[in-house]
């Protein structure tokens, strides 16, 4: 029997669930079986939620506030907290003493109060532990990944371009075949309604997607589209591809978050170790009232245990 493999587990905002699923994601008997945990959060959130030693090791981020009773609510310095934590659990994956990461969810806006110049973990990861790092979906037979992340929806004629699609979907090609899909078949969504209706509802379709899936082709890329995104997930859902390149952030989570029977996780692609973390946010309005589901944190858990190397 080979030796269950280390993961790191960044807990996450310490006001918000990151360390109350964290915590209950340990306790499931198939996540002890899969895994060992390295936690690296704030410990007095941990032992809160009901972390007992025996369930994980742990490098503790510690800060005189959290010591104060405070909201549920974003904060600068849980922001700072969360942010070290993330950094101190990449060191470890990278480094090697873990053989992936897993990160419990942060607050956008307490990084923002804490002067993090981040927008989120994926824009962090890309920074220093991978370019093209990709931000993809998994829910059993149901995948997909993004083209943008987090942008606003006026600026998405801009920043979705050609060389962009390109690379987000030979970057998903590869990571689906790291799943184990030996030719994937991936569609691309369309950005606009109807798929453009030849240029009626926008030109992005002719101008940017269908070139890059010309390109894409060449590159020996088994794609197709654009399609209008609403009966694409259930096509995607009936078998018909083994992946959707979605555009922008929305129209791949909401049909996402409908079609999936199973615990969704998400997976950041082309790092330089893998990444998963439950989909869920920190659900402030929750926290501390032992009411969070762990199922995608247990998931996620699961999923860097099967696929770590």
């Amino acid at each position: 029997m080979s030796a269950k493999p280390f993961i790191a587990v960044s807990t996450g905002d310490p006001l918000g669930i990151g360390p109350e699923v964290t915590v209950k994601a340990l306790q499931n008997p198939e996540v002890q079986n899969a895994c060992r945990v390295i936690l690296v959060g704030e410990p007095h959130s941990l032992y809160a939620a009901g972390f007992t030693p025996d369930l994980a090791d742990l490098l503790p981020v510690e800060h005189p506030n959290a010591l104060k009773k405070a909201k549920h609510a974003p904060c600068k310095w849980a922001g700072e907290v969360s942010f070290k934590a993330l950094q101190t659990a990449c060191k470890l994956a990278a480094g090697g003493k873990a053989k992936a990461l897993v990160t419990a969810p942060i607050s956008k806006q307490s990084w923002a109060l804490a002067g993090v110049p981040f927008t989120g973990h994926t824009e962090f990861l890309r920074k220093y532990y991978g370019k093209t790092a990709l931000m993809m979906f998994v829910s059993g037979p149901l995948k997909c990944a993004l083209v943008t992340e987090h942008f606003a929806i006026k600026d998405l004629h801009r920043v979705i371009t050609q060389a962009r699609i390109e690379q987000a979907c030979l970057d998903f090609n590869a990571a689906l075949k790291k799943l184990g899909i030996k030719r994937p078949h991936i569609a691309l969504a369309s950005l606009n309604p109807h798929g453009g209706d030849n240029g009626r509802f926008g030109k992005e379709e002719g101008q940017t997607i269908i070139p890059a899936l010309k390109t894409l082709k060449t590159r020996h890329v088994l794609t197709q589209g654009p399609y209008p995104v609403d009966s694409l997930w259930l096509a995607h859902r009936h078998g018909n591809f083994d992946g959707i390149l979605c555009m922008y952030h929305d129209q791949a989570l909401l049909g996402l978050k409908l079609a999936a029977k199973e615990p969704i996780v998400h997976v950041t692609a082309g790092l330089d170790f893998l990444r998963a973390s439950p989909t869920h946010g920190t659900a402030f309005d929750i926290a501390g009232q032992n009411k969070a589901d762990p199922q995608s944190m247990a998931a996620a858990l699961l999923f860097a245990a099967s696929h770590a190397k």
